[in-house]
């Protein structure tokens, strides 16, 4: 199993519209849907306003390079740049 933390750094004041930007188009429940997802859930940071946490837990890197190749991937990516300032990703393998 693949786990990706994902922590998006949300211009001020923004995290809340970018997950609402997300959910609108349908992004999260496409890579719910997706062969090899086993997770995909959003999180908001209990003391910073402006971070929003995504753990994703895929059976395969497999999995992830098909995710990586979607059209939502790419329209999450130009979401983001209205949105966010910076993206921590981590990657765990289980």
């Amino acid at each position: 199993m693949e786990i990706l933390n994902v922590t998006y750094k949300c211009k001020e004041g923004m995290r809340e519209k970018f997950l609402e930007a997300i959910k609108a188009e349908g992004l999260d429940a496409a890579s719910r849907a997706e062969a090899g997802n086993i997770k995909y859930d959003y999180y908001f940071a209990a003391d910073s306003p402006d971070e929003l946490f995504l753990l994703e837990k895929w059976a395969d890197d497999e999995a992830i390079k098909s995710h990586n190749a979607e059209p939502h991937f790419k329209r999450l990516g130009e979401i983001k740049a209205d949105y966010v300032y910076e993206t921590v990703l981590e990657r765990y393998t289980k």
